[in-house]
């Protein structure tokens, strides 16, 4: 296989690796790892072992040229950025690389990525919301002028907070509750859940709302982590809403894919 028109993504978030295989400016595949030991890492960016979670549909196609493909790194960790950067065939992506208007310098590169990502694929104006690790809101209008965003904990950040903070209160994690718990519980669990749950969808709320007051019929999107149980949250309270939010796994290496074949491919490594 011709692998000259194939790339690999990597998106270093706050609590995992996310990974995308891309051709040119389709997004193939993509899927997550748990951070990696520096001696791993080695490993990988030398050729000597595959890289974890490759899909597997794909490992007898790329066999060991995977090892040779270019690694497109962004990162919001300034200490994994530092375990990447240094081999030769990974390009960091910076902020400044990415056409947005009137961006603060500390704006996270994965929103701005996400947010490039979805310029290219929807119209503008558009609100993108991430819901990982911190849950973002990152707007801009339809010239692409940044219009600000908002950051809070994520579910599973402030489900912890509150364990980790309390003295009685229990750890819970986020996947295991299948559906809405109702508002006003009867035990400690489903009062955290309802807690947390309940006050974050009225903020998501709240937030596209304003935005569309803004930006009537402004395209608004979920992506991130917890995105699927996001919208379906919405779905059951507040359909009218959710009817007209779009759902995406993959704008953060649609913004990748992109900007690495307009802007970065072009520039030489130093």
């Amino acid at each position: 296989m011709n692998n000259g028109f194939y790339r690999i993504g990597l998106m270093i978030g706050n609590s995992r690796l996310h990974w995308g295989l891309f051709q040119a400016q389709a997004v193939i595949f993509s899927w997550d790892t748990e951070y990696l030991p520096e001696s791993v890492i080695q490993q990988i960016t030398s050729g000597r072992v595959s890289i974890p979670n490759f899909p597997a549909h794909l490992s007898d196609i790329f066999a060991t040229s995977q090892f040779s493909l270019p690694i497109i790194l962004a990162s919001v960790v300034p200490q994994q950025t530092a375990l990447w950067e240094k081999f030769p065939n990974v390009n960091l992506i910076t902020l400044n690389q990415i056409p947005i208007q009137d961006v603060y310098p500390t704006l996270g590169i994965d929103r701005a990525l996400a947010i490039y990502g979805a310029n290219k694929v929807y119209n503008l104006p558009v609100l993108v919301i991430d819901t990982g690790t911190a849950l973002t809101f990152t707007g801009v209008d339809n010239h692409m002028n940044f219009q600000g965003g908002a950051i809070l904990p994520g579910l599973g950040l402030q489900l912890s907070t509150l364990t980790n903070h309390t003295g009685q209160l229990p750890q819970l994690e986020i996947n295991s509750l299948p559906s809405l718990p109702l508002r006003y519980a009867r035990d400690t669990h489903s009062a955290m859940y309802s807690g947390v749950i309940y006050t974050v969808l009225a903020g998501i709320k709240e937030f596209i709302t304003s935005w569309w007051q803004d930006f009537p019929n402004s395209q608004v999107i979920i992506t991130g982590g917890d995105r699927t149980r996001i919208y379906h949250y919405l779905q059951s309270l507040y359909p009218e809403i959710a009817l007209h939010v779009k759902v995406e796994k993959d704008l953060i290496f649609w913004g990748m894919a992109f900007l690495e074949d307009n802007y970065i491919s072009s520039t030489p490594k130093e």
